[in-house]
């Protein structure tokens, strides 16, 4: 059983054609996504890092931890 997953990012969509294009090349997202996807989770004592077999399948903890950089450096709650 794998984490709960999101839509592809190549998949496309109505308008623009792809989900990727409504974020621009130089965002300071795209360098979270990339700095967090580099992060050994388990490593660093997230203990949901690796998925339990049974049960509902949780967030990854990546994606949680991207979403608060992005909240933080934007000031968002």
């Amino acid at each position: 059983m794998g984490y709960i997953s999101g839509t592809d990012r190549g998949q496309t969509s109505l308008l623009p054609a792809r989900i990727e294009d409504y974020v621009a090349a130089d965002a300071a997202v795209r360098v979270i996504d990339a700095f967090v996807d580099g992060l050994d989770v388990a490593q660093l004592g997230f203990r949901r890092a690796v998925e339990a077999s049974t049960g509902r399948p949780p967030y990854d903890p990546r994606d949680l931890l991207k979403l608060y950089i992005y909240g933080y450096f934007n000031e968002v709650r």
